[in-house]
């Protein structure tokens, strides 16, 4: 039975209407959803977030964060589950479902569609999907995925107790997934294609005083290559030319982001590598819908700026719904 409009559903569940009445539908539950979340409930705000996985995003899967304000060291998993609870405290629900597009209406709403096929009507909509690591593209990659490839040093790293790994990268992620992996492996090679890190200081000084970690400059993975799993990559050093084969049981890929934002093409304006355009107060080019966090076109991609891309993007979403209903405070 098709799913259809009930605006007097109120908390109701049926099998064939779903809670079509949130003030704000948040798509994503990484820090920045999750901030949003926290505001727009705290402030009285019906919220409902869609997450597709679990709340927390990619830092569910980080090992350690040390550079969140006010906390020393807390694991990726704890801090997520801390922002999870709290945003559920303030009485935001959660749905775990994917959506796969968003459109205008009825009338002054917004329409968002899941992969499951429910339909929530909104006035406000707020995308923070994130970004997904993105594939190098060599052979081997995808046919070792899961059997020796992985991008989740959290997850997979004990797998690999006493064996050694590759970290294919340089930036902040590798060189701390890298740190982490020593717990556990033998060797941890870092391969990078420049001559320096682009990690902060304080992440390559811990990095370089680890005995466990060897550094592999100016070179790039031609080829991961194995029978039943990864048994070695080829690499190619782009100075002098020469190729050669390292022998590893496993390859953690960290060379970067891919925004989660393909269902929006075409509904809000996005940069070339898709990543959703916003000004100062996160509003994208359509009117009522929001983004903030991992998603969207800007330089830095840290939780704690995720986190003020969310508290923005809530501030906005609060008064562009109290303009509509009449009830703004100016």
């Amino acid at each position: 039975m098709p799913i259809t409009f009930n605006m007097d559903a109120g908390n109701q569940d049926t099998s064939d209407t779903v809670k079509l009445n949130p003030d704000v539908v948040i798509i994503g539950g990484g820090p920045a959803g999750l901030t949003a979340a926290i505001y727009n409930s705290r402030s009285g705000l019906n919220v409902l977030m869609i997450e597709k996985l679990a709340a927390g995003g990619q830092i569910f899967i980080t090992s350690e964060v040390e550079n969140y304000p006010g906390i020393d060291l807390i694991s990726g998993p704890e801090l997520s589950i801390a922002m999870e609870n709290q945003a559920k405290k303030f009485g935001t629900r959660i749905e775990y479902d994917e959506v796969d597009k968003v459109e205008d209406g009825p009338g002054e709403f917004k329409t968002v569609h899941t992969v499951s096929g429910k339909q929530y009507k909104t006035y406000v909509v707020v995308i923070s999907t994130g970004a997904k690591y993105k594939n190098i593209g060599v052979p081997g990659e995808e046919l070792f995925r899961g059997k020796g490839v992985s991008n989740c040093a959290t997850c997979d790293g004990a797998f690999y107790k006493n064996l050694e790994v590759a970290v294919i990268g340089g930036g902040e992620t590798a060189v701390e997934e890298g740190e982490y992996l020593t717990r556990f492996a033998s060797k941890v090679h870092i391969v990078h294609r420049r001559e320096r890190l682009r990690a902060s200081v304080s992440a390559q000084e811990k990095a370089m005083k680890n005995p466990k970690i060897n550094f592999i400059f100016d070179s790039v993975l031609e080829e991961i290559a194995g029978v039943s799993g990864v048994d070695r990559i080829r690499i190619s050093n782009l100075k002098t030319g020469v190729k050669s084969d390292l022998p590893v049981k496993g390859v953690f890929v960290f060379i970067g982001l891919v925004p989660n934002t393909s269902f929006l093409k075409g509904y809000v304006d996005m940069d070339e590598q898709g990543y959703v355009k916003t000004d100062a107060s996160m509003n994208t080019s359509r009117a009522g819908v929001f983004a903030c966090g991992d998603c969207i076109a800007k330089d830095l991609r840290q939780v704690v700026t995720a986190a003020g891309d969310g508290a923005v993007a809530s501030y906005s979403a609060q008064h562009y719904i109290d303009r509509i209903k009449g009830q703004e405070y100016i």
